[in-house]
């Protein structure tokens, strides 16, 4: 008797991505808090904010709706995968899917797959309400969709490493969203979200620099927006070469730390 071939690690995880983004579609709630929730912060946020940003001629909306882009990837990557995960943990999902024939890499790939379908979709959605309600317009050169393809990219691989690291923090599933969002809200305030990242005081400024979304948030707006804003970046320059090596330090961070924490089972399981 001949036994049957496997289906090699990626066609099995393409198979798991097609099945999680229709998990996903599935979970109208996780749906709408996703999508919702950028949306409605950019429109609400979008007309409260008015004028200009300091010494520069760009609209500060503009400034600000790169900001909620960065956001976005945030949301759908960090935030979706580490609550997701850590609910898949506790409701045992994760026990079973272990014990099938299923090589545990296709779980990760398909992970990794429905987290970027579901940032560029968020990231269009943004930008084509940003551009609707503000002027946001595409990169205007070559060299600016080059910037905004690797800074989307690195901060796609970054911030999904680090939701399925983070994925093994919460207890249980029920408290995942309250633990993984407050990190993630106080990100928004001191990585230059809401406020022009010079105009922190420096303090927070040097704490916000730490973390990966303030220079997502950089690398979009060196993309999006004009040279004129320069003045206002805490250096007057875009810095891409330090935005590559701090989101490549967070990613190999990220990426050893998944290999260290990830559990597929709960505290007490065995």
């Amino acid at each position: 008797m001949t036994a049957l071939a496997m289906p090699s690690t990626l066609r099995v995880g393409l198979s798991r991505g097609a099945l999680e983004l229709k998990g996903f579609v599935r979970e109208k709630e996780a749906m709408v808090f996703t999508f919702a929730m950028p949306v409605l912060l950019m429109v609400v946020f979008g007309t409260i904010f008015k004028g200009r940003v300091d010494g520069t001629n760009v609209d500060f909306r503009q400034y600000f709706a790169a900001g909620i882009i960065a956001s976005g990837i945030a949301s759908t990557t960090f935030i979706s995968l580490g609550v997701g995960i850590a609910q898949e943990r506790d409701d045992g999902t994760l026990k079973r899917l272990y014990g099938t024939p299923m090589p545990p890499a296709a779980y990760f790939i398909g992970k990794t797959i429905s987290a970027l379908v579901l940032s560029v979709t968020e990231t269009v959605i943004l930008f084509v309400l940003g551009g609707v309600m503000f002027g946001l317009r595409p990169p205007s050169t070559l060299e600016r969709w080059s910037t905004l393809i690797w800074v989307f990219a690195a901060g796609v691989t970054v911030c999904t490493l680090l939701g399925i690291a983070v994925s093994s923090v919460p207890r249980s599933g029920r408290g995942a969203a309250a633990v993984l969002n407050l990190p993630y809200l106080v990100l928004q305030f001191i990585s230059g979200v809401y406020f022009t990242f010079s105009g922190l005081p420096s303090g927070i400024q040097q704490v916000g620099a730490v973390f990966p979304l303030k220079w997502i948030c950089q690398g979009l707006r060196s993309a999006l927006l004009p040279d004129t804003l320069l003045p206002a970046e805490p250096a007057h320059s875009w810095e891409h070469g330090r935005i590559a090596l701090v989101l490549a330090a967070w990613g190999i961070a990220g990426f050893v730390l998944c290999l260290t924490t990830f559990r597929w089972k709960r505290r007490g399981d065995g």
